[in-house]
């Protein structure tokens, strides 16, 4: 039986009062498969915080966003053949325990991608208002492009499989990953399904995500939505070029 090549991939800007831990805690879960953390040119310790908890760290030394982090490390683990990448947040806000579960999932189903969801069980997870609103018009309005509902689509604790990958590493939305994974998802053929995860307040650090933020957020995915077609991104080559140190 072929042994599988798993990675996870970690974005991360200015988490250094989680990243070890976050990093730490998939090494327990997961021992022996690679941890990758890409830093988005924070300017704290996080890629040195990174690397001493055992993981690989690539840093931007340019802001590349989360869209641009994720679609880098997809691009790196489908050049060193790996066949499954499950995603984690580097604010310690998902629960690296439930990763084999969504592994589990993929393997055992043969989706292209399996998403840890904050609302399969109701009670289970408060949202801020204005999140929890653009949330609640995003699954409406992504209903029927998807063809069912997804009760988490903003959701960045997801697992993907190589099929996925190969889509995902070439066309991500820098703008709106979570979501614009999912319509490329389905404009390809490929299969998702999601399953519930648990997922905690962030401790430390602030969300990027100010009202204004949101509500720009929102904005900017509303408009992906209802022209139900993404854009090609630029080739990485461009867009990375001279961006990026290894540490």
């Amino acid at each position: 039986m072929k042994l599988l090549k798993v990675m996870v991939i970690v974005p991360a800007l200015n988490e250094e009062g989680a990243i070890g831990d976050v990093v730490r805690s998939v090494k327990r879960v997961l021992p022996g498969m690679p941890v990758l953390v890409i830093d988005d040119h924070s300017w704290d310790s996080t890629a040195v915080l990174a690397k001493v908890a055992g993981a690989e760290v690539v840093r931007s030394d340019i802001h590349i966003g989360i869209g641009g982090c994720v679609r880098l490390a997809y691009s790196m683990a489908l050049e060193q053949g790996y066949d499954y990448v499950i995603r984690v947040d580097g604010d310690g806000q998902h629960e690296t325990g439930d990763i084999p579960e969504i592994l589990e999932t993929l393997v055992a189903t043969g989706a292209d991608a399996v998403i840890g969801s904050r609302f399969v069980k109701p009670g289970q997870w408060k949202s801020p208002v204005l999140r929890l609103i653009g949330i609640t018009i995003f699954r409406a309005l992504l209903k029927p492009v998807l063809g069912k509902a997804i009760q988490d689509p903003t959701s960045g604790f997801i697992g993907i499989n190589r099929r996925a990958l190969e889509v995902l590493a070439q066309s991500l939305p820098a703008t709106y990953p979570e979501i614009g994974a999912l319509i490329l998802l389905r404009q390809n053929g490929l299969q998702f399904r999601e399953i519930s995860s648990r997922m905690y307040p962030r401790r430390t650090g602030r969300s990027s995500f100010t009202a204004t933020r949101s509500l720009q957020y929102t904005w900017s995915v509303l408009r992906g939505i209802l022209a139900h077609t993404m854009r090609p991104e630029l080739p990485l080559d461009r867009i990375y070029q001279g961006g990026l140190e290894s540490e």
